[in-house]
């Protein structure tokens, strides 16, 4: 049986989206929920708590059940998405390729596999592989068309790599082991793309799909990729270990969003801006910086525009929001808000009416 989606402006808010990709709409979000006012959307029991954290991350029906009773009070105004969030962690294909998830207080830590091997396989039986799949089943039988099932944030190239083996191997290997590197990439973006079309193939509605991070949609494939270790390597070495095999992603998925994060990984904007098929770049400031919407990135978001790519400033407040919109205009721009009410969303929505 299938209901009606748990968002009542989703026509206005695809179109939003739709227009944010071709670079000339507003879209104004966040990245995860709020309670909303007033009754569920569906009256939902709540959930017993889990009885450990092994059950809070790694259970799909209790998760799935859980979602479902979360998103049933939650807010979806503005163009805030109704995703059931499946993560297993930032970086799960490293466990999908042998790495071990440890569930924590606040997230999920990947612990490097025992380094008796650089193989890079997928092994059918692996526990995760499983994992993914039965939570993404799970959500999407409790969701029945209230809300999207979002794809998992898997993580890809040298970040992968260092889930699986250690930041510092990795990086050693730029030096030592370039080729065989390479070699380690490239059957790293073949995996991905596999377990990528399992999960789309259970979570897309109609060709359309979510992507856990970031509050993404798109009528197609889409995700987020990134590389955080770029903030340890050079501009030379990101277009060598980095660019290629990205690359490759954005020219097999529909849709494509790059997550910069930190001034650190800065550097490499003009070679993320020669990939002629990635579609938007989103900016994290990092710890200690001034958010999103500080004028400090004004020029950054210019740039990126500049360059063809539509943006997603991250943690702009809703005091910084209109400054903002006048200094780099609305046309291609998607806002991940700090709401922490419905009165703040209607407040960005106030401002954000004056640009559209």
């Amino acid at each position: 049986m299938t209901h009606t989606l748990w968002k009542e402006n989703w026509a206005e808010s695809r179109q939003h989206y739709l227009d944010w990709w071709a670079g000339k709409g507003l879209v104004i979000s966040m990245w995860l929920h709020i309670d909303k006012d007033g009754p569920p959307h569906e009256p939902v029991a709540p959930v017993p708590p889990a009885t450990d954290l092994r059950q809070y991350w790694f259970d799909p029906h209790w998760r799935a059940d859980h979602l479902h009773y979360t998103l049933s009070r939650s807010s979806f105004k503005a163009d805030i998405l109704p995703v059931a969030n499946t993560h297993l962690g930032p970086g799960s294909l490293a466990a999908i390729l042998g790495a071990e998830l440890d569930g924590r207080d606040d997230t999920i830590w990947i612990l490097p596999r025992t380094p008796d091997s650089d193989a890079i396989d997928l092994d059918e039986a692996n526990p995760w592989l499983k994992l993914h799949l039965d939570l993404v089943k799970a959500c999407k039988q409790q969701a029945q068309g209230r809300y999207f099932v979002g794809c998992p944030d898997f993580i890809e190239g040298l970040d992968t790599l260092a889930g699986l083996r250690g930041t510092q191997p990795v990086l050693l290997d730029t030096i030592d082991r370039p080729e065989e590197l390479k070699q380690q990439l490239r059957a790293v973006n073949k995996i991905w793309f596999d377990v990528f079309e399992r999960i789309y193939r259970e979570i897309n509605v109609d060709g359309e799909m979510a992507f856990c991070y970031f509050s993404l949609w798109a009528p197609g494939r889409v995700a987020k990729l990134q590389s955080d270790i770029s903030a340890m390597i050079s501009p030379s070495d990101f277009r060598r270990f980095v660019v290629p095999y990205l690359r490759e992603q954005c020219q097999w998925l529909d849709y494509s969003l790059y997550h910069l994060d930190g001034p650190d990984a800065i550097r490499h904007v003009e070679a993320l801006l020669e990939i002629e098929e990635l579609d938007a770049i989103q900016w994290t400031p990092g710890a200690g910086q001034p958010q999103g919407g500080d004028p400090k990135w004004y020029n950054l978001y210019k740039r990126i525009k500049a360059g063809g790519k539509a943006i997603m400033p991250a943690s702009v407040d809703v005091a910084t929001l209109q400054p903002l919109l006048d200094e780099i205009g609305p046309d291609g721009v998607h806002v991940l808000m700090n709401f922490e009410t419905e009165r703040d969303i209607d407040a960005a929505l106030e401002i954000a009416a004056r640009y559209r």
